[in-house]
C-alpha cells in the first residue's frame, strides 16, 4: 500500500532543521518498528522549509507477533490438585480459562506457559499512531507554541496530508486535520490547492513553483553559478554548510549576482564576507586573481521574474551593513589599541580581568620560551622574547573594539588587522590571527613556532584557570571548550613535533594559580588522545599507563604499538605476553641472579633479553624487540614452574620475566592491551 504523507510548517529555521535533518527517516522508520512494521529501506524523505515528506510502501497489515508467556513454577501454580491465586492471575493476563492452562519445562523447570499469536494490525490503524510518535520524537533543541499554546514544535503546523492507497486516513496532529489539500509556493497565493491522488500531488507541487527534491534544488543553483561565473568572469566561494542552508530555505532557488560600491573594499576582507554569509546567506564572490571583488551572490526563493528588484532589495541592505562595519573599522582605527583596556573587562570569577590572563598567558610563554630558545631562535632570531610577548599582551585587545563587539567570531583576526595597521612586526600579527588555533576538529594549526607559544599559552591558561576554579567539565557539559583546548595543546606539539612533556610543563606554570589535583588535568588532556587516533582505545591506554607524559613519545608509542597489534601475528604474540604480565603482577620484582638458574631455558631467554640494543627514541624498533622475544619465554613457560619450592628461586624467575615486563613497561603496559 502506498503511503504519503507531509506535515506542512511554517518557514523551518535552517540550522535547528539541518542538525536533525539525518534523524528524520530513522526516527520514521523507528516509529512504524514501534507499532510491528519494518519498513527500513521502505521510504523516502524530501522537503522544503513548508514541508517534510515521506512516500514509501507499507503492507496492509503488520505480521503476526507469537507472544510467549511464562509462569510460576508448577509447585506454586498447583497445590493438592488444584490451580492456586498464582495460576488464576496468570490465566487472567494470557486471557483465558485457568483450566486451558499447561506446564513447560524451561530452563530445567517446569512452568506454567502459554503461547497465543497476536494478529497483526492493520496499517490503516498503525498510521494514524506512528505518525503522531514520530513527530513527537523529533529534537530541533528548541519549539515554539502557536494559537493558545497547546501544541509546541519548531514552527507551528499549518496542513497535514496522510493518505494510504488514495485515501486519507482522517489523522489529527495539533488540532490540523489531514486531508487532500497542500500550499503551493508563496509566489502562487495563500490558499491550499487540492489533489485526489499522490501522482497528483507531485504535479501540484511542479506546477506551483515548489521543488521538493533537495538534490534538485541544489543542482538548479549550481547550475546558476556555473552561468553567472560564465557570464561575469568571476568566481563564487563555495561554502558546503552555507549551501545546505540555502537549499533548506528554499522551495524555488535562483541565483542573483549583486554588488555593492567598491570603496567597502577597505574594509578587511573577513568582516565583508562574514557580513554576508552570516548575516544574510549571501556568498561571496572573487575576480580571476582570488581578490574578493565587490559583488556577491544571493539564492533568492523566487519563482518570478522580479530579479532586479530582488537584488536591488538586497544590495540595499548588504550596504547598509557594510556601512556600520566601515564606520567600526575606521572608528577603531582612531581608537588605542593596547591590553589595558582590557583591565575593564572580566574574565571569570576568581580569575580576574583579561587582562589579568593576559599577564599569565605571558608567564607561560616564557616559561615555554626556556624550552624552546634553541627553535625560537633559529627561527626568529635572538631577540625574539619582547616580541612573543607583546604579541601575547595585545592577543586579547581586540576585545575591546567596536568590529569585534559586532563581529564576535572575527576575534584575533581583527587583531591582526589592527595590529598591522600600528606597524607591530609580521610575527606578531600572524601569531595574534592565529592564537586560537586549533579551533576544530579538522582546524588547522598555527604556522609558525612563534604563533604555536602565543596560542599554546592562551589555551593552557584556560586550562590551568578554570581547573584552579573548580569549572572542570562533567559529562557532556563542556560551556568553556576545555576539551578543545586540551585537544589544541596535544595537537599543536605533535605539529610542531616538540618534545612537549604535559606534566612537566603544568608543574612549571602551577604557581601562578590556585592549587588543584593537577594529575586531574593531565589526565584530562591526555583523555583527548582516545579521539585523536583510531588504534583500539586499550593500545592508547596501555601507553598512557607506562606513565609517559611526553605528547611526541606517547604519539610514537601509540602509532607503533597500534601497528604492532594489527599484524596477523599479534594473538599469539599477546597470549605469550599478556601471561607474562599476569605472571608478576602484583609481585615485588628483585634483580636478576643469573647463578640461581636451573634450567637452560632461563639461560637462553636472560642472553636473548641482554642483547637487545632498546633504543626508546625509536619506539617501533623498542616495541619489536621485545615482542621478538616470544620464542624464548614460550620455551621458558614450557620448561619450568614459576612456582618453585624454593623462594629464591621463584623470586628469580619472576625477576627473570619481570625486567621484561618493565622494559616493556617504559613504553607500554601490555597488560592492558585487549587483543
Amino acid at each position: 500500500m502506498e503511503l504519503l504523507i507531509e506535515f506542512g510548517v511554517e518557514e523551518l529555521p535552517a540550522i535547528p532543521f539541518l542538525k536533525e535533518r539525518k534523524n528524520i527517516l530513522p526516527k520514521w522508520e523507528a516509529a512504524l518498528a514501534a507499532h510491528g512494521i519494518d519498513a527500513k529501506g521502505a521510504f523516502k524523505f524530501e522537503y522544503t522549509p513548508r514541508r517534510l515528506v515521506f512516500l514509501g510502501e507499507l503492507p496492509e497489515f503488520a505480521p503476526d507477533v507469537e507472544i510467549e508467556n511464562i509462569g510460576a513454577p508448577r509447585a506454586v501454580a498447583m497445590k493438592d490438585g488444584a490451580w492456586t491465586k498464582a495460576a488464576e492471575s496468570f490465566a487472567a493476563k494470557c486471557g483465558v480459562s485457568v483450566d486451558s492452562l499447561e506446564f513447560k519445562e524451561v530452563k530445567g523447570k517446569e512452568v506454567l506457559y502459554h503461547k497465543s499469536v497476536q494478529k497483526g494490525r492493520a496499517a490503516k490503524q498503525i498510521v494514524p499512531e506512528a505518525a503522531k510518535s514520530f513527530i513527537g520524537s523529533l529534537n530541533f533543541g528548541r519549539s515554539m507554541r502557536w494559537g493558545v499554546g497547546e501544541y509546541e514544535f519548531i514552527r507551528p503546523l499549518r496542513s497535514l496530508v496522510v493518505m494510504l492507497d488514495g485515501e486519507d486516513l482522517g489523522v489529527e496532529i495539533f488540532g490540523v486535520k489531514s486531508e487532500k489539500s497542500t500550499f503551493p509556493h508563496r509566489d502562487f497565493g495563500y490558499e491550499k490547492i487540492k489533489f485526489e491522488t499522490s501522482k497528483e500531488y507531485f504535479e501540484l507541487l511542479k506546477t506551483h513553483g515548489v521543488m521538493l527534491s533537495a538534490d534538485e534544488r541544489r543542482a538548479k543553483i549550481m547550475r546558476e553559478f556555473a552561468a553567472i561565473e560564465a557570464k561575469s568572469g568571476l568566481k563564487i566561494e563555495m561554502d558546503e554548510a552555507l549551501m545546505d542552508e540555502v537549499v533548506a530555505i528554499t522551495e524555488f532557488p535562483s541565483a542573483l549576482l549583486g554588488g555593492f560600491e567598491e570603496s567597502f573594499l577597505e574594509v578587511p576582507s573577513e568582516v565583508i564576507i562574514t557580513s554576508m554569509k552570516e548575516n544574510q546567506r549571501y556568498f561571496p564572490v572573487r575576480f580571476a586573481d582570488g581578490k574578493l571583488a565587490n559583488h556577491f551572490v544571493v539564492v533568492a526563493n523566487s519563482t518570478g521574474n522580479e530579479s532586479a528588484l530582488i537584488v536591488r532589495g538586497n544590495e540595499k541592505v548588504l550596504r547598509a551593513r557594510l556601512s556600520d562595519a566601515k564606520f567600526f573599522w575606521e572608528s577603531d582605527l582612531a581608537s588605542e589599541f593596547s591590553a589595558m583596556k582590557l583591565k575593564n573587562i572580566t574574565y571569570l570569577a576568581g580569575l580576574g580581568s583579561m587582562y589579568d590572563k593576559e599577564i599569565r598567558e605571558r608567564a607561560i610563554v616564557g616559561a615555554l620560551a626556556e624550552l624552546y630558545d634553541h627553535e625560537l631562535k633559529m627561527e626568529c632570531g635572538d631577540g625574539y622574547l619582547p616580541e612573543l610577548e607583546r604579541a601575547v599582551m595585545l592577543s586579547k585587545a581586540d576585545l575591546t573594539t567596536q568590529m569585534v563587539y559586532e563581529f564576535t567570531d572575527l576575534q584575533g583576526v581583527m587583531g591582526a588587522y589592527y595590529a598591522a595597521a600600528r606597524n607591530e612586526r609580521a610575527e606578531v600579527c600572524e601569531a595574534i590571527r592565529e592564537q586560537y588555533l586549533p579551533d576544530g576538529e579538522d582546524s588547522a594549526c598555527p604556522s609558525s613556532l612563534f604563533s604555536s607559544v602565543v596560542a599554546l599559552s592562551n589555551k593552557l591558561d584556560s586550562l590551568m584557570g578554570l581547573f584552579s576554579i573548580g569549572k572542570i567539565p562533567s559529562g557532556t557539559k563542556d560551556p568553556y571548550a576545555l576539551r578543545r583546548a586540551a585537544a589544541g595543546v596535544l595537537k599543536i606539539a605533535l605539529n610542531r613535533d616538540l618534545n612537549f612533556d604535559v606534566r612537566s610543563v603544568l608543574a612549571k606554570i602551577a604557581p601562578n594559580y590556585a592549587k588543584f589535583d593537577l594529575d586531574a588535568l593531565v589526565s584530562f588532556i591526555f583523555d583527548r588522545l582516545y579521539t585523536m587516533y583510531s588504534a583500539n582505545p586499550s593500545v592508547i591506554k596501555a601507553c598512557l599507563n607506562s606513565g609517559e607524559s611526553d605528547v611526541k613519545a606517547l604519539d610514537a608509542a601509540i602509532r607503533a604499538l597500534d601497528e604492532i597489534s594489527r599484524a596477523d601475528s599479534f594473538k599469539d604474540d599477546f597470549a605469550t605476553f599478556k601471561r607474562l604480565a599476569n605472571i608478576i603482577k602484583d609481585s615485588q620484582i628483585g634483580a636478576v641472579d643469573e647463578s640461581l638458574f636451573e634450567d637452560e631455558s632461563e639461560r637462553a631467554l636472560n642472553a636473548a633479553f641482554k642483547a637487545l640494543a632498546l633504543d626508546k627514541s625509536d619506539a617501533k624498533c623498542y616495541l619489536a624487540s621485545l615482542f621478538g622475544l616470544r620464542a624464548q619465554i614460550d620455551e621458558f613457560f614450557e620448561c619450568v614452574m614459576i612456582n618453585h619450592e624454593n623462594p629464591r628461586i621463584k623470586a628469580n624467575r619472576i625477576a627473570l620475566v619481570g625486567q621484561i615486563y618493565k622494559a616493556f613497561l617504559r613504553v607500554a603496559d601490555i597488560k592492558e592491551i585487549s587483543a
